[in-house]
Parts: C-alpha cells; structure tokens; sequence
C-alpha cells in the first residue's frame, strides 16, 4: 500500500494547497492513505474545527498534532469525539485527546496513527521513548501497519527515535522544523525513516512566517506579528510503500509539488 504523510501546513496557503491537490493526487499516485501534520494550520499556530473538516473533506484520512496543539481551544472537543486526530502520546494522560488511533485506509487495511514530541529544545514533556513502548503495547495486534510523527527540534533526537523504532512500526517520520531533509531511507528492520518531511505552504518565507517580520524583528528585537507568508505555495510530504501484512516498508520518496503543479492537479 502507499501512503503519504504531509509536512506541517501552514496556515491558508498550506490548506489550500492540500484542499486543491490531494483529491487528484491520490488518484495520480495511487494512494491509499494520507497522513498530515496539522498543527499550523490555523494562522500558523493551531488547528480549530472548521480547519480539520476542510482537510478531512480535502480527504486527508487523519492529522496528527504538535506543541501548537492547544493553541486552538475549540479543537479539544473534536479531539475527544473524533478517531482521525491525535495528540503526542507523551502528553500528560489528563490532556485532551488520545494518544494513537487506528483509521482504515481506503483499501481496508487498518491503520494505526501516533504521535510523539521530542525533548531536545522543546517544551518540557514526558520521555517519547517510554511512550512509545506504552502505545505499542496498547495497540491492537491486527495492526500492522503503524505511522509514527515524531515533532521534534534535534536530528539527533530523530534518529535515534527511529532506530529505536526500527522493525517495530512501519514508519517513523520528522515533523517541526519545516525543512524538509534529503535523508530518507528504509533502515535495517524494515522501518521507513526521514528526519524531517518538510513543510506545505509558502516557502518565499522564513518557515512559513513573512520575511521581512522575521528579519525586523530578530535584528532590532522589537516584537511584531509573524504573520504567515503567502509566496511560493507548496505541497511537501514524502511518500511510503508498506506490505500491509508484515508492516515493513519497501519503498519512501519525497514528494514536493509547486504551485504550477498544484495547478495543474486542481
């Protein structure tokens, strides 16, 4: 089976390119499931519920979530009621929503879904490691197939999530940083491994954000609003191949689509 997982979107360019090219794209490279990083959709911090039915109706499958996670508060009560959202596992148990879920690919394989944070140059959370042990213990033995979105800072602290990981999920792929990184590689178990799968939504930006905000304010340290850029509207992901009945991976590509080929889907 193929599935794609999306880069973090950013904010209404972000959702706007998926909105106009996943219906096509799926089609095109014959997906059966789709994985996004939603967390920056919102005006670039958060996701609130009318922006996950406008992904959701974009027919991405599930969305997984970061430390922006609550920066939207309304979206606590979809996170509750609604299986194709998760928060990090290694998010206090009291915190909305649920730590992994399992959501059936258009091919009727199931699929489960986690995500973890790091704690290198993050905020404070619970170790990802042991997390991730207690999810996969949890995790209903017919689910071969499983996804993990590791949100966090470190290359470091990415690889070594993935080798601890290898032969024991499917995949284990980098959000955050919105710099997609050219390390994309089946390891030695059978896990399909990058360490970050970049970023969709306007790259004439600094992640994201407008240039000239940015700029102003790191060079005279007068705050202002880092408003999301709107140039340069891209699809980021990358793309894997799994035997949906052993769970390995067999194949992963990076995906990036620009406006003319967005266009050109839509």
């Amino acid at each position: 089976m193929r599935i794609l997982h999306i880069g973090d979107i950013v904010g209404k360019p972000g959702r706007r390119a998926v909105r106009e090219a996943v219906p096509a794209l799926r089609e095109k490279e014959q997906l059966d499931f789709v994985l996004a990083n939603g967390e920056n959709a919102a005006g670039g911090s958060g996701l609130t519920p009318e922006n996950f039915r406008e992904l959701t109706k974009a027919k991405v499958d599930c969305i997984s979530l970061g430390d922006h996670i609550y920066r939207r508060k309304a979206i606590s009560e979809v996170m509750l009621r609604d299986d194709r959202l998760v928060k990090p596992a290694n998010y206090p148990e009291e915190a909305p929503g649920k730590p992994w879920t399992v959501v059936e690919a258009v091919n009727g394989v199931k699929v489960g879904v986690v995500s973890l944070i790091g704690r290198v140059f993050m905020k404070p959370v619970d170790c990802p490691f042991k997390a991730a042990d207690r999810v996969l213990a949890e995790m209903p033995d017919d689910v071969k197939v499983i996804l993990v979105d590791f949100h966090a800072e470190a290359t470091s602290d990415k690889q070594l999530m993935g080798r601890y990981l290898d032969g024991r999920v499917s995949s284990v792929l980098g959000t955050h940083t919105h710099v997609t990184t050219a390390d994309e590689q089946i390891l030695p178990a059978g896990t399909a491994f990058q360490c970050d799968i970049g970023m969709t939504g306007p790259h004439e930006s600094i992640i994201g954000r407008r240039i000239d905000r940015v700029t102003s304010t790191t060079l005279n340290f007068y705050p202002c609003q880092f408003d999301v850029a709107e140039g340069d509207r891209r699809l980021v992901g990358t793309i894997v191949e799994i035997n949906s009945e052993t769970g390995r991976a067999t194949g992963i590509e990076r995906l990036c689509l620009r406006e003319s080929d967005i266009a050109e889907l839509a």
